[in-house]
């Protein structure tokens, strides 16, 4: 088993030195999903919610959200971010809302929380600007699906398909 780089001999608790690391390219995609009513779906789709464009406060969240994951998660690096997208897809008719991030650098450590935690911000964002038509939301699945650069090399989740 591969041992934890956060901890130091001592078994406490550090953040890498990525120092002597060379700056590469770094991508990562992460996703998740918003499952509600499928009412409260199609009030998102007409732009029928009370607090406004829902999709456009979450994706503003989401970019917020993978900026700051460095001052969120107590041993991430703050990175400089060179690309941030957000991605929605909704299927009123299933009650769900989809969410993928995109982020890219070019730096010593990947982005992978920064595309997790904008996919749990924009979520975040939906719900509390749906909850007054539904409080029975649930944020769900997010997970990173793709991770490019870096010593470790790529990742690809291999999610079944039904």
């Amino acid at each position: 088993m591969k041992e934890l780089s956060h901890l130091d001999e001592k078994g406490q608790a550090r953040m890498v030195d990525v120092t002597a690391k060379a700056p590469t390219l770094r991508r990562a995609v992460a996703r998740g999903k918003v499952r509600m009513r499928p009412e409260t779906a199609a009030l998102i789709q007409e732009g029928g919610i009370p607090k406004g464009d829902v999709f456009a406060t979450a994706r503003i969240a989401g970019i917020m959200a993978a900026k700051k994951t460095g001052g969120l998660i107590p041993l991430c690096h703050p990175l400089e971010l060179t690309g941030i997208e957000i991605l929605f897809s909704c299927d009123a008719a299933a009650g769900e809302v989809a969410i993928e991030a995109k982020v890219k650098t070019v730096g010593r450590t990947g982005v992978e929380m920064e595309a997790m935690t904008a996919v749990g911000a924009a979520a975040l964002t939906i719900y509390d600007m749906c909850k007054a038509v539904d409080r029975e939301m649930v944020l769900t699945d997010i997970r990173l699906m793709t991770k490019e650069g870096g010593k470790s090399g790529a990742f690809v989740r291999r999610e079944p398909t039904v």
